[in-house]
């Protein structure tokens, strides 16, 4: 009940166009007391809103700060599901880890895990990701698709579209896609995707799909091993973005595209995905657990498999592997 009234009072002053809204007005709204109002809005204010209060004439939001809080993330947001469950922390080892443990304990599709930081972040075949404090977005969102799991890794390629399209609405970049989970922007790795599963062999039971984003990071802030092939929209820019407002975006294109998938399926997914994916049309190095296959990438199958065609003209389908 508290968060409800808290994300009614963050409405209804975000959509003021900064007038003032008086504590009987926004207790009207919210179905409660002004009293109630009032004890709210400090809470608001020690989460990092700037809420000016003026006798006889109410409230007004003046502005907030680019904590990835509950509140931050809730106000403004245009989803019906996604992101409407919000556990929000400030360190953790892993969002994914979270996300896991709240699919058993039967957490509601949308689920969002997010962190400041994550100490112990990891990406595809467990490697490490660097996560610091207070720069990116680290988020692991839960879905509860009922698919058979072998439609799991066009998820993949759902969120990596979800997240492009956003970056280019919200920062006015353009991102390419490398197959099958690393976004690029000029060659440099800004984001990652990692998504998991708990499932039998014919139903899946949840789907979390983890992606980490490099927004504010300046070049100092990557380690020497990193910092030739990572980089950040804040490098790309020379400009700083709200987190916040990225991940209210990429929720919302999430929403759009997992209906358009129940309803259509993967094919009006895959064309998007094609005309920003880098890898395909071009001459690429597979490098699988077993083997390492030259060839051309053709394209992807209806399951977001890759196609690569060998010197021989022989076609192989690449489920997993690193791609140069």
């Amino acid at each position: 009940m508290a968060s409800k009234i808290r994300e009614s009072i963050l409405e209804a002053l975000s959509s003021s166009d900064n007038s003032y809204f008086s504590g009987q007005e926004l207790a009207d709204q919210a179905g409660c007391s002004r009293t109630a109002i009032w004890k709210h809005i400090e809470d608001l204010r020690s989460s990092g809103f700037m809420i000016e209060s003026r006798r006889k004439k109410g409230y007004r939001l003046l502005g907030k700060t680019d904590e990835l809080n509950e509140n931050n993330l809730l106000v403004g947001l245009k989803t019906e599901t996604l992101g409407r469950s919000v556990l929000f922390l400030e360190s953790v080892e892993s969002t994914q880890k979270i996300a896991h443990r709240l699919a058993q304990e039967t957490a509601p599709e949308g689920t969002l895990v997010i962190a400041e930081e994550q100490v112990s972040g990891r990406g595809r075949m467990a490697r490490s990701w660097h996560s610091p404090k207070g720069t990116g977005i680290w988020m692991s969102l839960l879905l509860r698709p009922s698919l058979p799991p072998q439609k799991a890794p066009q998820f993949t390629l759902i969120a990596a579209v979800a997240i492009v399209e956003a970056i280019k609405d919200k920062c006015d970049l353009d991102v390419d896609i490398k197959w099958p989970n690393d976004l690029l922007i000029n060659g440099k790795k800004v984001t990652g995707i990692l998504t998991e599963l708990q499932a039998d062999s014919e139903q899946i039971h949840s789907l979390i799909i983890g992606m980490g984003i490099n927004v504010n990071q300046s070049a100092e802030d990557f380690s020497d091993d990193i910092r030739e092939i990572a980089t950040s929209l804040h490098i790309e820019s020379d400009k700083t973005f709200s987190r916040a407002g990225i991940v209210q975006e990429i929720l919302s294109n999430l929403e759009k595209y997992y209906a358009v998938y129940i309803k259509e399926g993967f094919e009006p997914i895959k064309e998007i995905w094609e005309k920003y994916a880098v890898t395909i049309g071009r001459q690429i190095t597979a490098r699988t657990l077993n083997k390492e296959i030259k060839g051309f990438a053709s394209g992807i199958t209806n399951e977001g498999v890759l196609k690569l065609i060998d010197e021989t003209g022989e076609t192989h389908l690449i489920y997993s592997a690193d791609i140069e």
